[in-house]
Order: structure tokens, then sequence, then C-alpha cells
């Protein structure tokens, strides 16, 4: 079960995550894409069902379809994208570090 410090803060469970931050003062609404990045890229299943329940799906697929391909991992991105069913995405203008090109 997904621990929480108090109402208003991230799961104590994903606190590793965010190493450089202070995670009991990270902020849900201003910190949400910071937040969602996390959780996606590192969260287990419980966290995962706390993001959702946070933010709900119309906003993390807003998230995938905005900023994913920018801030998370390729295979995060893609997994993420092909279980919700996000098939149009904002693109980055820059290459990953293989050099390739994504394409949807």
């Amino acid at each position: 079960m997904v621990e929480k410090m108090a109402d208003g803060q991230i799961p104590k469970s994903l606190w590793p995550y965010f190493q450089e931050y202070d995670p009991g003062a990270l902020d849900l609404e201003k910190d949400a894409d910071l937040i969602i990045q996390r959780a996606l890229e590192f969260g287990a299943w419980e966290e995962v069902r706390w993001l959702f329940a946070q933010y709900g799906e119309q906003r993390l697929l807003a998230f995938l379809r905005r900023r994913g391909e920018r801030l998370l991992s390729p295979v995060a991105f893609n997994y993420w994208r092909k279980l919700l069913g996000v098939k149009h995405w904002r693109r980055s203008p820059l290459e990953t570090p293989k050099g390739e090109v994504w394409s949807g």
C-alpha cells in the first residue's frame, strides 16, 4: 500500500526518486510534470495507481502527448504511450542519444 506523509504530498515510497529535491516540499500542482515523470519512469504499480488517482488519466495523457518524449526514457515513453493508446504526440526536435529520430 502506498503511504503518504500527509495530504498534498507524494507517497514516501517515491521519495528516493527525488534525490535532488525536498520531496516533502513538492507541490502536487506546480510540480506535476516532475512528479508524473518520476512516477511513470520509476514507480511501482502502487505509485502508478496513486498517480492516476491524483491526476486522472486525461492529465497523464496530456503529459505524454506534450512532454513525454522529452522527459521520459525511450523505453518508458513507448511503454506508456502504447499502454494508454497515445498515437500522436509532440515530437522532440532533438535526436536521441543513438542518433535516431523518433517516428510514430
